[in-house]
């Protein structure tokens, strides 16, 4: 199967002009399979699953075009199964079935992971029944039983909170041989723990330990992650206390799911409080733990913390990439720190990380808003330099405030500047 982007690079406008003629077509609710006859395609497998995909939302019309384009070629698994999925997203069971028929006339059998995506959407929708049915006619629509297939059927039962089932589902699942892996964990522990069981799903994981069928992460991690996928934030803190009390540390993802999680509750302190506690317990950083903590650290004016935590994602050998300095500038800015925040801008440039097009932006509308227009006007001037365009907005924001501190000069400079970028 190619990639939409392949798709599209090998077709190119052809490509194009039909995705935009079939989009027209089907607005109106109108496909008229004559326009698309007197359209001369070239109908084959890769130009059906393009046009599939980019109608997703449209069921209907999908299943139109398909009916049309099936008389013009013979259809691959992999345009049945896009259909497929496209039908029961927009819960157009009948229609889904018929096409699945179609593709059993064809000798075609559905893939383990549209099987899947037919399961948990049956469970989305509250329909366990139909969702088990799927499941145990999965050999007979030429699919395995594995662990995704399992953990599908799971997920639909933990979505109508019928939790023995699920437990026993497992108990089935070990007994044919399958080995859970992390989604079987995780689903089951997410599904307690967001109808406010913790008993259950730690009871859930002693016992599979006991069985000899450890996660392939740390029951704690796991129940970390549960907490904060059901929105139970204080409990999963108060779990990561005590864990760092007895002297555990969380694994990498965990941390940074929770650390994310709190920052966008502004409680900053409590997070870097806990970064420097299961860095001393032996917790090594990654590239998105500084991703978090240094923009949310800038944001409250912990500077000094933020510069603290820029310096050890160098020395762990991070480059710091424009993403990741820019809070830095942008926080220096707000406490009008502006020679701080130019000298440092000034260094990272220097040190060859160069900056792009929403930092030059952002520091110049900062400089705008503190009333420093003359350095606002020479960072307008150096992106130019470096083939970077600023948006319209900056240049009139800079122009305005030279001309209201005299610098009618520079602001002319400026005007003149716009006008030769408007004509390039």
């Amino acid at each position: 199967m190619l990639r939409s982007a392949q798709l599209l690079h090998k077709y190119g406008n052809r490509s194009q002009n039909i995705l935009c003629s079939f989009r027209t077509l089907t607005s109106a609710n109108s496909l008229q399979e004559r326009t698309l006859n007197r359209m001369n395609l070239s109908v084959n497998s890769e130009l059906v699953f393009r046009i599939l995909r980019s109608c997703s939302n449209s069921p209907t019309e999908s299943l139109r075009f398909f009916s049309w384009a099936r008389s013009h070629y013979t259809p691959t698994s992999v345009e049945f199964e896009e259909l497929v999925k496209i039908l029961i997203l927009h819960r157009k069971y009948e229609s889904m079935w018929k096409t699945i028929q179609q593709m059993q006339k064809q000798q075609l059998s559905l893939s383990c992971d549209t099987l899947s995506f037919m399961i948990e959407e049956y469970g989305k929708n509250g329909l366990i029944d139909q969702a088990v049915e799927v499941f145990n006619k999965s050999t007979n629509l030429g699919c395995k039983q594995t662990v995704s297939v399992y953990n599908s059927l799971l997920f639909a039962l933990c979505e109508v909170k019928m939790f023995h089932g699920a437990y026993a589902l497992i108990r089935r699942m070990i007994r044919k041989g399958e080995v859970p892996d992390k989604r079987t964990y995780t689903v089951l522990v997410n599904g307690w723990c967001s109808s406010g069981k913790m008993k259950e799903a730690q009871d859930f994981l002693e016992d599979m330990s006991k069985k000899g069928f450890n996660p392939p992460v740390r029951g704690r991690d796991l129940l970390i992650e549960g907490l904060l996928n059901a929105g139970y934030l204080e409990s999963a803190k108060k779990m990561v206390r005590r864990m760092t009390k007895e002297g555990f540390v969380p694994d990498i993802a965990t941390f940074n799911s929770l650390a994310e999680t709190i920052c966008k509750t502004e409680e900053i302190d409590f997070c870097i409080d806990m970064y420097h506690s299961v860095c001393k317990l032996g917790l090594c950083p990654d590239i998105n733990t500084y991703k978090i903590l240094i923009p949310a650290a800038s944001k409250v004016g912990r500077i000094d913390e933020a510069f603290r935590l820029l310096n050890n994602s160098i020395e762990q050998g991070y480059k710091p990439f424009p993403s990741l300095y820019a809070p830095i500038i942008k926080g220096l800015c707000r406490k009008g720190q502006f020679d701080d925040a130019f000298s440092f801008f000034g260094e990272m440039k220097i040190k060859g990380h160069a900056p792009n097009r929403p930092v030059y932006t952002m520091l110049i509308t900062m400089c705008g808003r503190g009333g420093r227009f003359v350095e606002a006007a020479n960072y307008l001037v150096e992106m130019t330099e470096l083939g970077l365009a600023p948006i319209s907005r900056c240049f009139d924001m800079v122009t305005d405030g030279l001309k209201n501190c005299g610098k009618h000069d520079l602001a002319k400079r400026i005007e003149q500047l716009e006008v030769s970028l408007r004509h390039v």
